[in-house]
């Protein structure tokens, strides 16, 4: 029988967790084991699967500017590209994680707790310096800026690592305006998420079969419904705090989530697991 409570929950986590810098594959992996007993593996995979959800929270959120690539090739051309280098990077990555390293497992709150620490460290550092922080968008950045961040979604492959805590973090450094690093963020997201949801498919189709058993169709459709319209209030909140605070401020926010989670993540994980394993 449908536990249509949980299946809300998980479309909660996922909905919140896609956009903040808290890895959400790591909180489905997390809620799907506790709610829906289902083994990491299962759980690892139907992370990915999830991204569904998240993804028509984007595409109904920057519909116009999905839109406008009909006719901004400076848009156009910085999704292609870091698409491209997320594929070169990720895809690899998501198959020694799947495959490799069910033999070597890691706690998956230490990569949050790390990007924490980088991002309350560099609010702290723009806050007390002397530092003249660039305020520039998609205008000012360069061929090399679309592979950089592309590069670092694509490590967002491995669990415990946050696509958007990247993305954003990486673009911020580069002088990047919070605002204008949350909506690049948040557009690179679409054509990846697509990508890791037929990735997924391909390659995990035991473990994705496995957790539509534990969940059901209908329990999935919706903790999908539910991402999908708990990231649309999730992503108009950060774009206007980024708007209106200072860089600085937006860093220590993200970086104070990041560390928050990365620490219940790191205790609970073995709890979930007994030891972390992905198989």
């Amino acid at each position: 029988m449908v536990n249509i409570f949980y299946s809300i929950i998980l479309g909660l986590v996922q909905g919140v967790s896609e956009w903040l810098p808290i890895s959400s594959k790591t909180q489905i992996i997390i809620a799907s084991s506790l709610l829906f007993s289902l083994p990491i593996s299962a759980a690892y995979a139907f992370g990915l699967f999830m991204e569904i959800g998240s993804l028509g929270s984007a595409v109904t959120y920057f519909r116009r500017d999905i839109w406008s690539l009909l006719h901004d090739r400076r848009l156009l051309n910085y999704l292609v590209i870091v698409t491209i280098f997320t594929g070169i990077v990720g895809l690899p990555l998501y198959y020694v994680t799947d495959r490799v390293l069910q033999q070597n497992p890691y706690n998956i709150g230490i990569p949050m707790i790390i990007l924490g620490v980088v991002l309350v460290g560099m609010g702290l550092y723009i806050r007390y310096s002397r530092l003249a922080v660039r305020e520039g968008g998609l205008e000012q950045m360069r061929l090399k800026n679309y592979i950089i961040v592309g590069i670092a979604q694509g490590i967002a492959a491995l669990p415990g690592v946050s696509r958007s805590g990247m993305t954003v973090s990486t673009m911020l450094l580069m002088g990047v305006k919070p605002d204008q690093a949350f909506r690049l963020s948040y557009l690179a997201y679409i054509p990846a998420s697509l990508g890791a949801f037929g990735v997924s498919l391909i390659l995990s189709s035991d473990q994705v079969n496995m957790a539509v058993q534990s969940v059901e169709p209908v329990g999935i459709a919706i903790a999908i419904v539910t991402a999908a319209l708990t990231g649309i209030l999730v992503i108009s909140y950060l774009l206007k705090l980024a708007k209106r605070s200072n860089i600085w401020v937006v860093d220590i926010f993200l970086g104070a989530i990041a560390l928050a989670i990365g620490i219940v993540a790191a205790i609970l994980a073995p709890q979930v697991t007994g030891v972390f394993k992905f198989s």
